[in-house]
């Protein structure tokens, strides 16, 4: 990487190949560009576990998958100096950050909403009795089933446009994905219903991305500090403590999503059994300077409830 100073130099993001993924990616390739005059920004794709275990027939479970199938590969890069920063939706990235490594920035949030999009249109409560609803997100499930157990619920993997395809072909009958996803790519329909957090709460981190860089001050963090935004950062802050708190990753069916009212943060969580019969809701309140003691504070509501005994049973499942 140019170590240089002054114009001339050439800052390298690491990114998935997904359309969502370079997408993503190159709106922040823009933004660092257009915050820092004079700098070069490029983009370099990189393969994933998590990319390769798209093409599988089956999707993993939250033993084969692991924490942070999405983002290892290019946490290696990174660390060995191949790229200077990571660009990942924070929703895949583990709440425990590799020795040299950190989160340099986190730019404003999208809509962290999940939406509903049927080949027949319709609100989540008014599909018919029986609609194949594909998700692969065991978060997704376990909240929805609890909401409608009366609903099939299809293991479905791929990129976004993949999945909207195979509900338009009639694979299933009903799709879930992130809003932040759709809006971004440009694929949001009208007729594509948002889900209340009452039946679904998203995922932590659900519509943010981080920017990543190593551990260490230097011009890359300063560029990529200009995109940083403290609201959505406090907001990320409480809810990865959560998931930190109750030892969750990206495959177990823990959901969580704060909100910045002045000074103030409020948390709202919840723990599922898998399958869905069971729900722990807990919610938090305190300043958002403590972020991260308010997300820990509703995780420990959680626990107090059985979220220990519930996970506990999700990975027992996972493994049978």
């Amino acid at each position: 990487m140019d170590a240089g100073t002054g114009s001339g130099r050439t800052l390298v993001i690491g990114s998935r190949g997904s359309p969502l993924a370079l997408r993503q990616s190159g709106m922040m390739r823009d933004a660092i560009a257009a915050h820092n005059p004079g700098l070069k920004v490029e983009i370099a794709v990189i393969r994933t576990t998590g990319d390769r275990q798209q093409e599988w027939t089956a999707p993993p479970t939250a033993q084969t998958a692991g924490k942070g199938i999405f983002v290892k590969e290019i946490e290696e890069a990174l660390a060995a100096g191949r790229i200077d920063a990571a660009i990942h939706s924070m929703k895949d990235l583990p709440t425990e950050m590799p020795a040299g490594l950190c989160i340099a920035a986190i730019p404003e949030r999208e809509d962290p909403r999940d939406v509903l999009a049927a080949r027949s249109p319709a609100e989540f409560d008014a599909l018919p009795m029986g609609a194949r609803i594909g998700t692969g997100s065991p978060r997704r499930v376990s909240q929805l089933r609890h909401r409608r157990g009366d609903l099939s619920y299809v293991p479905l993997r791929g990129n976004v446009d993949t999945r909207l395809r195979r509900m338009r072909e009639g694979d299933v009958d009903a799709v879930i994905l992130a809003a932040a996803g759709l809006n971004r790519l440009g694929l949001m329909q009208p007729d594509f219903t948002f889900l209340p957090p009452g039946i679904c709460l998203p995922a932590v981190g659900q519509g943010a991305l981080a920017i990543e860089t190593r551990d260490e001050e230097g011009w890359v963090r300063s560029a990529v500090r200009t995109l940083h935004h403290p609201a959505t950062a406090a907001a990320v802050v409480a809810e990865r403590a959560f998931l930190s708190k109750l030892g969750g990753g990206c495959q177990v069916p823990v959901a969580a999503h704060a909100t910045i009212s002045g000074d103030s943060l409020s948390i709202s969580g919840v723990v599922c059994g898998p399958d869905g019969g069971t729900m722990i809701r807990v919610e938090a309140r305190g300043p958002a300077a403590e972020a991260a003691a308010v997300g820990v504070e509703a995780a420990s509501r959680a626990v107090e409830r059985g979220a220990a005994r519930l996970l506990a049973a999700v990975e027992r499942a996972a493994g049978a």
